[in-house]
């Protein structure tokens, strides 16, 4: 991997930040994923249907953007790295709230604080990551960060299907909790407040710094509805395919979640350095590059998905390596967008607003509309939704392209040729 800029103001302390929040973005996501590896259990001992089971996720997801936008706010105005902090230590806290956890409406209360501790630190984060990294690094930077993403929710997978099996559902979100706080605190003590701004080489533009452009910012936009059709995607995949293989293909439940958890890390991990690397070298000849690269991903994706989902068993997991190494190709390019689109006086906000949208139009209705689906026919039929959510997130990509924000160096006319 290329060699990351660093901000000039200190050596080393951009990395040792990234390293620990990119840590607390894994312990994240294993606790997120925990809960889908083991909802097969679950299903067994409340008997919910897997419409109620697949609104575990909906109900996590409502509480967590509808706190995104206020939280946006307030990160603009006060301590990143205090809000952070606590962040982390509420949904810390939370996940050990499991433990009494002996019916199903005292899990989905569980998961709505959960939803509440994680809003306030996943929202941040990029922004604060963006302070601490120049523009034509940020696709690697929160490339980096992202990997918890993949990596966490094959780690939650597999703990969750390793443990839960074994010692019950509830046990392997003792072992999340555990790393959370010990994370948090480390990050309280090592962690600065990086000055805001002083990474921007953008224009500053209304529409990059007002909330009132921002919303008539076409950028900010683009890359937020094409961001939504994928968390549509990714979230209802990740919430069934355990569910679904086990079911559809009769693959026991802790080898279904081992061999998805496996590819994955696997995948996840070359997807999203791959991706962040291709973005910020196409940055160098065009400024539209972290929405091409995330469209063509998702283009590229879509062939594997239909054949993980329809074709002969046999081809599953290598269609599912296929389809997850191209869906997690756009991680950091598509954050990247995001974060470029705005200004840094506004960027939590916009990140707020990003967070909000892409869950109400993503991974907050799709778990729950598989789900149904499913109630009525298989999860076959269910997944079909996301092929079409796909094809969304590309077409708006791609349209996306003509509206990157052009840097404090370019002339207008030259801003229009770089696309």
């Amino acid at each position: 991997m290329a060699k990351i800029e660093l901000n000039k103001a200190s050596a080393t302390r951009p990395v040792l930040v990234l390293v620990l929040l990119t840590a607390l973005n894994f312990a994240n996501y294993i606790d997120r994923y925990i809960l889908f590896a083991v909802q097969p259990l679950i299903k067994r001992e409340f008997h919910p249907s897997d419409a109620a089971l697949g609104g575990l996720t909906s109900v996590f997801l409502v509480f967590y953007m509808c706190c995104a936008p206020g939280v946006g706010v307030l990160a603009d105005r006060s301590s990143r790295k205090a809000l952070i902090t606590v962040g982390a230590l509420i949904w810390s806290a939370a996940t050990l709230l499991t433990a009494v956890t002996h019916s199903f409406t005292s899990l989905l209360v569980r998961h709505t604080i959960v939803g509440v501790g994680e809003a306030t630190f996943a929202l941040i984060a990029p922004a604060y990551i963006a302070d601490l990294f120049p523009e034509k690094n940020r696709g690697r930077a929160l490339s980096i960060f992202c990997l918890a993403l993949p990596v966490g929710a094959a780690l939650g997978y597999i703990i969750g299907g390793v443990l839960g099996t074994r010692y019950g559902w509830r046990s392997p979100f003792y072992v999340c909790a555990a790393s959370g706080f010990l994370i948090a605190l480390a990050f309280c003590f090592a962690g600065a407040e990086p000055a805001r701004g002083a990474q921007e080489v953008a224009l500053h533009t209304i529409e990059r710094t007002s909330f009132r452009g921002l919303l008539r910012n076409p950028a900010f936009w683009t890359a937020t509805v094409g961001m939504a059709m994928m968390t549509f995607t990714i979230g209802g995949i990740a919430v069934w395919m355990p569910t679904f293989l086990e079911r559809e293909k009769g693959i026991p439940l802790d080898r279904a979640n081992y061999y998805f958890g496996i590819i994955t890390a696997l995948t996840g991990l070359s997807g999203t350095v791959i991706g962040g690397w291709l973005g910020d070298l196409w940055l160098r000849r065009s400024r539209s590059a972290y929405y091409g690269v995330s469209a063509l991903s998702v283009v590229l994706a879509l062939p594997a998905a239909l054949c993980a989902f329809y074709a002969s068993p046999s081809w599953i997991f290598p269609a599912l390596a296929v389809a997850e190494f191209f869906l997690f190709l756009n991680t950091g390019p598509l954050n990247a967008a995001i974060v470029n689109s705005v200004a840094a006086p506004i960027r939590a906000t916009a990140i707020g607003l990003n967070l909000l949208i892409i869950h109400l139009l993503g991974d907050a209705s799709s778990p729950t509309i598989i789900g149904a689906i499913a109630d009525h026919s298989n999860l076959r039929t269910g997944f079909s939704v996301t092929l079409a959510a796909m094809l969304v997130s590309a077409v708006v990509l791609f349209f996306g392209m003509r509206f990157a924000p052009p840097r404090a160096n370019e002339r207008p006319e030259q801003a229009v040729a770089s696309v």
